[in-house]
Parts: structure tokens; C-alpha cells; sequence
């Protein structure tokens, strides 16, 4: 199954949870994308210790996520 997720916000809760289920999604489905746009294409500027984005972000990739921007 192919799904796309798309993140238009600079909330990084918002992003935080976006990156976490499209993790959860590459566990359980074969083809995940997640499309930035508009702001949250700056989610490496929101990293912090509570939204930890930028690690995130790198498992997505590195579990073969496609990461659009």
C-alpha cells in the first residue's frame, strides 16, 4: 500500500507526530512518503530535546521513507 503524508505547519508537535507515524506506517506498509510544505520545510530548525525532529526525520530516511520538500 502506497500513503502520503503532508505537514504545512511549523508546530513541532504536529511534525513530531507526523514523523512518528509515518515510522509506525514503514513498520506495518510497504511505500510512505511525507510531503513538507510551506513552513514545516524548516523542521530541522524546530529540533529540540522534547521534539527530537531531526532523528525522527533520519529513522524515516534510513528506513526507506520518502521525504519530500
Amino acid at each position: 500500500m502506497k500513503v502520503t503524508l503532508m505537514a504545512c505547519s511549523d508546530n513541532p508537535e504536529i511534525l513530531w507526530n507526523a514523523f512518528r507515524l509515518g515510522n509506525l506506517m514503514l513498520e506495518q506498509m510497504d511505500d510512505v512518503t511525507i510531503f513538507l510544505n510551506g513552513p514545516s520545510v524548516t523542521y530541522a530548525a524546530l529540533n529540540s530535546k522534547q521534539y527530537p525532529l531531526t532523528e525522527l526525520a533520519k529513522l524515516f530516511t534510513l528506513s526507506e521513507g520518502v521525504l519530500l520538500a
